[in-house]
């Protein structure tokens, strides 16, 4: 699987919190990140209202860029 970086810019606040629940946790911020941001994927991927406007942006992108 090819990785990209990606930079996120957190406040200190959330820094810290994300911090302390990974070392409570026994793994990286960035696996944090990854499972957290992993979950809201799947969660959005449920929510029918939510793909349904997806489709309709996409849509609209396929136009604009074939137009």
């Amino acid at each position: 699987m090819v990785k990209r970086a990606t930079t996120i810019r957190l406040s200190e606040e959330i820094a810290e919190e994300a911090e302390m629940v990974a070392r409570g946790r026994g793994v990286s911020v960035n696996s944090l990140i990854l499972t957290a941001l992993s979950a809201e994927l799947d969660r959005v991927k449920g929510d029918d209202e939510f793909m349904s406007h997806l489709q309709t942006l996409t849509e609209r992108d396929k136009d604009i860029w074939i137009a």
